[in-house]
């Protein structure tokens, strides 16, 4: 099956979460893989500018529009394999999943939990589709897809061809890939190697922990998992509902600062002359002697509350990290917003930071 054109006058605002961006030039919906290269492959050979969308949960579009062929990728293609291996850890038998690049993800994880499969329960919740959690390194409550992904098929545009990367070669860091910021491989199929088990991975995360009742690295039924995610996300206004005006948004706008640690001992001097010398600025060390910040705690604690906004665009009222179109704005309007809540945060404590959604036709 090949892709087929749709008629041209599509407003990407309709396949946003945030509700934003103008027109396509061209648009494509591709339902299998095949079609999805074939969709690529076309508009390369014109020199066409091309946009691969998935679910729309991680783009802020132009007012504009995009210039060129949108193919929007609708494969759905999932499938299991049984493994000779263990993990070596926990004996646990290890299951490999195969999903293509359309498969919408927090459906996937439902499914996966209800297999008995663990490795992606702590990441329930998340809009999207699976080809963007590879370019991404879609992560949350302390796990990332990463630490599962076993190969990526993709769809060389260099070269046209297909090639089946390692983790190694997808090069994972902290929110992200080889991938991101280059459109020279379009993901067309992940492979996820999970355990099979009655408990999650885990638990690596404090607030998690906490509403579980447990302690940091106890494991819990995988069902009880994915629901205490769940409540959590929905209570910062991190699941997409139509009837909350709090979830029209890309997610956590801005990803948390990676610093050294003199720039940590900085921002704590900045944070203590600004709200008193007894106040705690969370950080939590990695291997390599950084230190990752909050962006959440920045953005609040320089000034930039839950609700703040007087525009069409505001911060959510319950998390201050996701930026939102209640309803009417344009995407210049939620720029504007990010440009003064990253100004506010770099004047309180020195530190700049950096959106976490892909930018088409516009940036910060």
């Amino acid at each position: 099956m090949s892709a087929h054109p749709e008629p041209t006058a599509v407003r990407l605002a309709e396949h946003t979460t945030l509700g934003l961006g103008g027109p396509a030039r061209s648009y494509r919906r591709a339902d299998t893989t095949e079609a999805l290269i074939a969709a690529v492959t076309e508009a390369d050979a014109v020199g066409e500018p091309v946009l691969v969308l998935g679910g729309g949960s991680n783009l802020v579009i132009a007012d504009a529009g995009f210039p060129g062929t949108v193919v929007h990728v609708a494969s759905t293609g999932v499938s299991f394999e049984e493994t000779r291996e263990t993990d070596p850890a926990t004996g646990e038998p290890v299951v490999l999943l195969r999903a293509e690049a359309g498969v919408e993800w927090d459906p996937l994880v439902e499914r996966v939990v209800a297999e008995g499969l663990n490795g992606l329960e702590f990441l329930s919740g998340i809009p999207g589709r699976v080809g963007s959690t590879p370019i991404q390194n879609v992560g949350a409550y302390g796990q990332d897809v990463s630490q599962t992904v076993r190969e990526v098929l993709v769809h060389d545009r260099r070269t046209g061809e297909r090639r089946v990367l390692g983790t190694a070669e997808c090069g994972f860091t902290y929110r992200d890939s080889v991938f991101k910021g280059d459109d020279r491989y379009v993901v067309c199929e992940v492979v996820f190697a999970l355990r099979r088990g009655k408990s999650s991975r885990p638990v690596a995360y404090a607030e998690v922990a906490r509403t579980l009742g447990v302690e940091a690295g106890e494991r819990v039924p995988m069902e009880r998992a994915r629901e205490t995610v769940l409540a959590l996300r929905r209570g910062k206004g991190m699941v997409l509902d139509p009837g909350d005006p709090d979830t029209r948004s890309a997610g956590s706008f801005f990803t948390n600062p990676v610093v050294t640690a003199e720039v940590f001992e900085a921002v704590r001097s900045r944070a203590a002359e600004r709200l008193g010398p007894d106040v705690t600025v969370p950080g939590h060390p990695d291997t390599d002697g950084n230190v990752k910040l909050s962006a959440a705690w920045l953005i609040d604690r320089a000034g930039f509350t839950k609700g703040y906004g007087d525009g069409p665009a505001r911060i959510s009222g319950k998390h201050a990290l996701a930026l939102t179109n209640p309803g009417g704005a344009t995407t210049a309007d939620l720029l504007d917003l990010a440009r003064e809540v990253r100004a506010g945060v770099e004047a309180a404590f020195g530190v700049r930071l950096v959106n976490e959604p892909v930018m088409i036709g516009v940036s910060l």
